[in-house]
């Protein structure tokens, strides 16, 4: 079984934070996800990962840049799973400056969204701004 100091590692050099914003017409969503690629090579140690956290799911990901490999990712994208999963192991552990970032807006992000915030224009609009933050 993977350690909990081990997957908060992991993460740090691996894993990502990740928020998509869809709006069809007047309804807006907001999808978020923790995900976690590996080289496909790796999909028996991603299975480990998903027995740790209990959930999430492994999808396949080509790729067809000459100088990147085919990987799997695994990925969890269910609020309830978020909030009590993977929240609770990172929220005081990561060591990666730009990772403890990310994960401080995808938070904020995540509370947004609980308090249905992304149905009014101006949650929307922060919304927006958090994510515009992401990734950077």
């Amino acid at each position: 079984m993977l350690s909990k100091d081990y997957i908060i590692g992991l993460v740090d050099g691996e894993g990502s934070f990740t928020v998509f914003l869809r709006r069809r017409g007047k309804y807006r969503t907001v999808e978020l996800h923790f995900y976690l690629k590996m080289r496909e090579d790796e999909l028996r140690f991603l299975r480990k990962v998903r027995k740790f956290f209990g959930c999430g799911k492994i999808t396949f990901q080509k790729d067809r840049r000459k100088t990147h490999r085919d990987c799997y990712r695994f990925e969890i994208g269910n609020l309830k799973d978020l909030k009590e999963k993977v929240l609770p192991i990172f929220e005081k552990n990561l060591q990666s400056k730009k990772r403890r970032y990310d994960f401080k807006i995808f938070c904020q992000i995540l509370k947004l969204v609980e308090k249905k915030k992304h149905l009014t224009l101006t949650g929307w609009k922060k919304i927006q701004k958090l994510k515009q933050l992401l990734h950077r």
